[in-house]
């Protein structure tokens, strides 16, 4: 005699065969979770050792256990969601559970290794001879340029190009890339590693993540240097198309830190139209000089405001940065290029306080068309193979 229960988990099977053709199998599911990616890691997290448990049911139900990294986890819901959706997708598939559990100390030392090696001290990626992330350190002489925003823009439009974009909010001082970005997300730590949340695409890392409220950071030098060197190696980055570093006005001690730090980044100047900031952002890209960095170009902020009518005010001037571009290009013996010119709008200022770059919330609108404009040319720049070793004896051989 055949159970009323059994009668049932048997007309479930028999209805999932007939209408997918199909009974769903572990190994199907395990399949798909292949294709889902740890949001913070961005690897399939059936490599990284997520996956604890595949059950799959008599009445064609399937329970998955998924470790995560922390109890505290900030991408928890996240996770179990891309993992619910993945499962249900699998033909013959009924209802989806989906339990999260935690690693042990074991877990994370074998996913740190795994990820990272197992080296005693962790190294800056940036700067290893076959990294092909290229790496803009956005620089000015002088504050209130909108440095930031530019950073911020930029690295949104390169997100949505498809590229995989990383931001450092290396202005530790005067920190705002959360802000701009619309997060207040705090990264996530397993072991010595570092997983930098995301937002429109874009990783981001800030000492604003580290501090309470809006407390001042109160750092002399050597301290600044350890946060950078911090910031750079014991963050998991991933596989960066690009790394945009946000600088501290000026030519102080993080700029020199960076040259240190990453000798390979290369100097994005902004400036605005004055004559004054022109001429202190000509000292800030002139610092390569020094340093023996490449200028990448120079961008032109507040350039003007367009009224109304269609016409046009300059309430700071005009052609400073096509100076700045002229004076460097003497200065560094290379041609240096004014990538672009951003005007003044009130568009551009409301996505930085609201955290939605412009290139996002008004992608048409004239600030939003210019940077992105400098976008499409930094997109364009291929990945270098500056610093690599190509295997080959330049002996000269009789």
């Amino acid at each position: 005699m055949v159970s009323r229960a059994s009668g049932t988990v048997r007309r479930t099977v028999k209805l999932a065969l007939m209408t997918t053709g199909v009974v769903p199998t572990e190994s199907a599911v395990r399949a798909a979770l292949s294709k889902v990616n740890d949001p913070e890691i961005g690897k399939p997290i059936t490599d990284l050792g997520m996956v604890k448990s595949i059950d799959v049911n008599d009445d064609a139900s399937v329970d998955v256990v998924i470790y995560l990294t922390t109890s505290g986890c900030p991408m928890r819901t996240e996770i179990s969601g891309r993992v619910e959706n993945a499962a249900a997708d699998v033909p013959g598939v009924g209802a989806v559970r989906v339990e999260l559990d935690v690693m042990d100390d074991e877990q994370r030392t074998e996913l740190r290794k795994k990820l990272r090696g197992d080296k005693a001290d962790p190294v800056i990626p940036f700067a290893q001879p076959g990294s092909l992330t290229r790496v803009y350190a956005v620089a000015s002489g002088k504050g209130g340029v909108g440095k930031s925003s530019v950073t911020v823009n930029l690295a949104t439009a390169l997100a949505e190009r498809g590229l995989t974009v990383g931001v450092l909010d290396a202005d530790i001082y005067g920190h705002s890339v959360p802000r701009m970005l619309g997060s207040d997300a705090k990264p996530t730590q397993v072991e010595r590693m570092i997983m930098p949340p995301m937002s429109h695409g874009v990783k981001f890392i800030s000492i604003g993540q580290f501090t309470d409220g809006n407390t001042p950071v109160t750092w002399r030098g050597p301290m600044l240097h350890r946060a950078l060197q911090q910031f750079l190696a014991d963050v998991y980055w991933g596989d960066l198309d690009v790394l945009l570093l946000d600088l501290p006005p000026g030519t102080g001690d993080v700029a020199i830190s960076i040259a240190q730090l990453i000798p390979g980044a290369e100097i994005l100047v902004v400036t605005t139209p004055q004559q004054a900031a022109a001429e202190v952002a000509e000292r800030a890209g002139a610092i390569a000089l020094q340093t023996r960095q490449k200028i990448l170009g120079v961008v032109e902020n507040m350039s003007w405001m367009e009224l109304p009518d269609g016409s046009r005010m300059e309430p700071f001037g005009s052609g400073g940065g096509e100076k700045v571009a002229e004076r460097l290009t003497k200065a560094v013996g290379a041609p240096v290029e004014l990538l672009g010119q951003v005007p003044l709008e009130t568009s551009l200022r409301e996505g930085g306080d609201n955290g939605v770059p412009v290139v996002t919330s008004a992608p048409d609108s004239a600030s939003g068309s210019a940077l992105r404009a400098i976008a499409d040319k930094l997109a364009v720049r291929r990945r270098g193979l500056a610093g690599m070793s190509l295997g080959i004896d330049t002996t000269r051989h009789e």
